[in-house]
C-alpha cells in the first residue's frame, strides 16, 4: 500500500453516452490496491464546459493527480491537463487523445473502424442563453455492436436505456492544447473497438508518445476487462512515482 499523503489520486473521467459507473469494477480493483481513487462525472456538455468543469475538479484535490479518460474522457483530460499543474499524467482507455486545434468529428471522419455515426440519433435541446443546441444518442438498435460488442445483450440493453447523451459540441468544438505533450502518457487500445475507432485510438496513442496497451475488447473495455485497465493504471502510478 503507498503512502497516501505523497501518492497521486487517480481520477476517472467517464466519455460520452455514460455515467461513472462504469468504472466500478476498476475502482473495486484499484481500492483493493490500496490505490486513492475518485470518479468525476463529466457533463456531457461540449469540450470547453467539460474541460473547464474537470480541471476544476482537478484542482479541488490536494496532492498531485493521475488522471483517466475513458473515450470523450480522454479529450477532456487532454484540455482540462493543461489548466492544472497538479496533473502528472495521463491515460487513455480507449481514449481520444486530440492536438491543439482538432475536432473529434474530424478524428472520427479518419476512422475505418468506426460505426458510431451511423446509429447516432440527434435531438434539440435548450441552451442557457435561450438558443437550442443539439445533442446525441447511440440507438438502442445500434448500442450493442457500436458500442459494447463484448457484453451480454441483456445487459447492454439497459445501458443503452440509461446513456446519457452528449451535446454535438463535444464532437464539433476545436481542442486546445494537449497536455499529453508535456506529460507522460498511457493508453489501452480496444481492438475491437468500433466507437472511438481502434485504429484512429491507436493512431492518436502513438502521436502523444504513449505507452499502449493492446486488448481484445470492445469500447467499453473498462468493463469487459475491468483487470486490464486497472493494472494499466497501477503501472502508470508506479511510472510516475519512481524517483528521478
Amino acid at each position: 500500500m503507498t503512502d497516501p499523503s505523497t501518492a497521486p489520486t487517480v481520477v476517472l473521467v467517464h466519455g460520452a453516452f455514460a455515467d461513472s459507473s462504469g468504472w466500478n469494477d476498476v475502482i473495486t480493483e484499484l481500492l483493493g490496491a490500496g490505490v486513492q481513487v475518485r470518479a468525476v462525472p463529466n457533463p456531457l456538455r461540449g469540450i470547453e464546459i467539460d474541460s473547464a468543469y474537470v480541471a476544476g475538479v482537478f484542482a479541488s484535490i490536494p496532492g498531485p493527480v493521475l488522471a483517466v479518460g475513458h473515450s470523450y474522457g480522454g479529450a477532456v483530460i487532454t484540455n482540462a491537463s493543461e489548466r492544472s499543474d497538479n496533473v502528472i499524467g495521463l491515460v487513455y482507455v480507449a481514449a481520444f487523445a486530440p492536438d491543439e486545434g482538432e475536432t473529434l468529428q474530424d478524428i472520427e471522419a479518419g476512422s475505418t473502424d468506426s460505426v458510431l455515426n451511423s446509429v447516432l440519433v440527434p435531438s434539440p435541446y435548450p441552451a442557457g442563453d435561450g438558443s437550442s443546441q443539439t445533442e446525441l444518442w447511440i440507438s438502442a438498435e445500434g448500442f450493442h455492436d457500436a458500442f459494447a460488442a463484448d457484453l451480454p445483450i441483456a445487459q447492454t440493453d439497459v445501458m443503452a436505456r440509461t446513456q446519457r447523451p452528449v451535446s454535438a459540441l463535444a464532437f464539433s468544438e476545436p481542442n486546445g492544447v494537449p497536455g499529453w505533450r508535456t506529460r507522460p502518457s498511457w493508453a489501452v487500445v480496444a481492438t475491437g473497438d468500433h466507437a472511438a475507432g481502434a485504429d484512429a485510438v491507436h493512431r492518436m496513442a502513438e502521436r502523444a508518445n504513449a505507452t499502449i496497451v493492446e486488448a481484445e475488447g470492445s469500447h467499453v473495455i473498462m468493463i469487459s476487462q475491468p483487470h486490464v485497465v486497472a493494472q494499466t493504471i497501477q503501472e502508470a502510478l508506479h511510472s510516475v512515482m519512481a524517483p528521478a
